[in-house]
């Protein structure tokens, strides 16, 4: 039985941190996705809940383990934070001007 309660280990939650910004990075949703995180981190705490209560349905579509694993990531706003911050650095690193490099034509 899936433990909806259980703390994520701190790697676990980097990797969700790491999957879900890279999702949101490659399909250029930065804008409206990092819009959304922060005016929705106060209501966190409420949609890991809402997870939970939700998870009979959206265990048959997504897979209990996923739905219990977000809902873990939910229930902190510092979880939120770092995935904002996570989604930043990774648009910084797309966006960032390729380093000029001078030709080195042999002659």
């Amino acid at each position: 039985m899936i433990d909806f309660e259980q703390e994520l280990p701190p790697e676990e939650i980097d990797s969700i941190i790491e999957s879900i910004a890279a999702d949101i990075v490659r399909r250029r949703l930065e804008t409206p996705a990092v819009l959304f995180l922060e005016t929705h981190k106060p209501l966190s705490f409420v949609a890991s809940q809402a997870l939970v209560v939700s998870a009979p349905l959206l265990g048959s579509l997504f897979g209990i383990d996923k739905v219990s694993r977000y809902s873990g990531l939910l229930r902190s706003r510092d979880s939120i934070e770092r995935l904002i911050r996570r989604i930043e650095e990774l648009v910084a690193e797309r966006d960032k001007p390729a380093s000029v490099q001078p030709e080195n034509k042999a002659e």
